[in-house]
């Protein structure tokens, strides 16, 4: 009996583990509210998931804030490129669909499902890629591509866990579909990307260095995008404070 209410077994690891995906959901929404602030919270919660799957974190909102103030600016930039780009490629497959026919459209439809494949590849990614690194925009996006492919197969994986929310609306039981809808926006979110996170941290950590050679924030330059077929990818630990230390309990 004492087993049971040690607060070490599974089943209260698993009830915190519970309460922290739905503390981390909630605030994920309440920093979605301004719409332009949707890149940095994604990128915040992703930056918390990742270190949960590493039972690295310490204090969940003091985690996120950390993540969201320091990535404010780029992820605002991130998520208006791809708002728009989404908004394009989104009238461009109404126009083609309404307007164009025989093999001109189909052509068109194709290049347009193309790019709607690849926005999908680098939306996976870009976040995550921001939330653990340091780099320029221009190579973040190129880290996402690059990555994306060179990782194929679990690519489709995250594309797929990402649509997964859909299948809610094509449940017939009104009830059903409801009680779940309920149950995404309580810990939805948050719980979509910690799963994400267990197979986004086994392929970041393939681009970073190992510890003991671990450069300085500021002595490190950003690679050039164009090296050797490699990724750019700016080899630099997740998201270290101004003043070098880390997160840590008061």
């Amino acid at each position: 009996m004492g087993s049971f209410f040690n607060m070490d077994n599974p089943f209260f690891r698993f009830m915190g583990r519970v309460a922290d995906l739905m503390i981390l959901n909630l605030i994920f929404i309440v920093c979605c509210i301004p719409v332009v602030t949707i890149g940095p919270a994604i990128t915040a919660m992703y930056y918390t998931t990742l270190k949960m799957v590493r039972n690295e974190e310490s204090y969940i909102v003091k985690g996120f804030f950390h993540s969201f103030k320091q990535n404010l600016k780029q992820g605002i930039f991130i998520n208006l490129i791809l708002l728009a780009v989404g908004v394009f490629l989104f009238l461009d497959l109404r126009i083609v669909v309404g307007n164009f026919q025989g093999f001109a459209g189909k052509a068109m439809y194709v290049v347009i499902w193309l790019g709607i494949v690849l926005y999908a590849m680098i939306f996976v990614y870009i976040y995550p890629l921001l939330s653990r690194f340091y780099n320029t925009i221009r190579n973040t996006f190129i880290n996402a591509i690059l990555i994306s492919i060179r990782h194929l197969p679990k690519t489709v994986l995250l594309i797929l866990l990402t649509l997964c929310p859909i299948l809610i609306f094509f449940i017939p039981q009104t009830m059903i579909s409801s009680l779940l809808i309920l149950l995404f926006i309580l810990v939805g979110f948050a719980t979509l990307a910690y799963a994400k996170s267990m197979i986004l941290v086994k392929i970041l950590d393939n681009y970073m260095p190992p510890e003991e050679t671990t450069p300085s924030v500021w002595d490190a330059e950003v690679p050039a995008a164009e090296d050797a077929g490699e990724a750019p990818v700016q080899v630099l630990p997740e998201s270290i404070p101004e003043d070098g230390s880390d997160i840590t309990e008061d």
